[in-house]
């Protein structure tokens, strides 16, 4: 075991709340970590310590240059420490934050940052990976920043209407009231991002559409910030069909877990065939997550893990 001093000065973000910040990097780094003054204790395997040093040498010379960290950025500069030394970490910071109406969003791991940039720039954009790693709320994010920006007239949040291996059976009310269950997870990020009734007068002017994909067809989406949720349980067909959707000044997101397909025959959804067959197009991005994004609760990474094990070892 080996144990050593680095000095810092700025203590209070690695606290973060209630300790959060500190702890989630002592798991990530494999060593303890802890406070003493102005210093910042690392003890452990000496291999590990060691590397953990190099790190927050990294993390000091970007505050030297005058970089705000925050929580979320300690977490991106290591996901690129990781990575060695190709990406320079100043070309990553600071994160930029989208200022919406009700809150400001910051990308919280180096692949949120990348799916960020990608629809900045590109104007179809893959999100693929497990639950919570934030691809459709990120989206919603752009999507609601694009509106106030007027970089778009409209935003199109759509999902097909597949059930997640139950049965409901007969669902009472009218149309809109039937496909709600659908819509819901679209909604809350909505209204997590945005006042209630700011969204709800949005929604009946038109200028926020919410509805299940089957309602796309036919229809040309100009000036549209266009997001296809739940994109693992379209056919190829439909897939095909919300990507020729899109016309001048329009913009389309896609998000997908693979892991969670609920077609009868998983192997036809149309998000598998999209990624082989638009891989060489160049002017769209694809961009994956891993467990290491979800920023729900930190047990969810343990669970997606385990989930990935078993089913690895279950494959054929």
């Amino acid at each position: 075991m080996e144990k050593i001093t680095h000095p810092f000065t700025r203590k209070n973000v690695f606290f973060g709340v209630l300790d959060r910040n500190l702890k989630k990097l002592e798991n990530r780094l494999g060593v303890s970590l802890s406070i003493r003054g102005e210093s910042l204790i690392i003890d452990g395997d000496p291999k590990k310590v060691e590397y953990a040093k190099a790190y927050f040498d990294k993390i000091h010379e970007l505050e030297e240059k005058g970089h705000d960290l925050k929580e979320e950025d300690f977490h991106i500069a290591l996901d690129l420490f990781e990575e060695g030394q190709g990406k320079p970490l100043d070309n990553y910071f600071p994160a930029e934050a989208l200022n919406l109406s009700r809150k400001s969003v910051t990308p919280k791991s180096l692949n949120q940052q990348d799916y960020l940039q990608a629809i900045r720039t590109r104007d179809v954009v893959f999100g693929i990976g497990p639950a919570g790693t934030g691809k459709t709320y990120l989206a919603m994010a752009m999507a609601l920043s694009f509106f106030q920006n007027k970089l778009v007239s409209r935003i199109v949040l759509t999902r097909p209407a597949v059930e997640a291996g139950e049965k409901l059976g007969f669902l009472p009310g009218d149309m809109y009231q039937k496909i709600n269950p659908y819509l819901r997870p679209l909604y809350d990020a909505l209204f997590d991002l945005v006042q209630a009734d700011h969204a709800n007068r949005l929604i009946e002017k038109g200028m926020i559409e919410i509805a299940p994909l089957a309602f796309m067809r036919g229809r040309t989406l100009n000036g549209a910030f266009i997001i296809l949720d739940e994109a693992q349980n379209t056919t190829k067909e439909q897939m095909k069909m919300l990507l020729t959707r899109a016309g001048f000044d329009s913009k389309v997101v896609i998000t997908a877990d693979i892991t969670q397909i609920d077609l009868p025959q998983p192997a036809k959804s149309g998000v598998l065939h999209a990624l082989k067959i638009l891989a060489p197009i160049k002017e769209i991005a694809f961009c994956t997550f891993t467990e290491k994004d979800v920023v729900r609760h930190p047990l969810v990474q343990k669970i997606i893990k385990a989930y990935q094990k078993a089913e690895a070892k279950a494959a054929p």
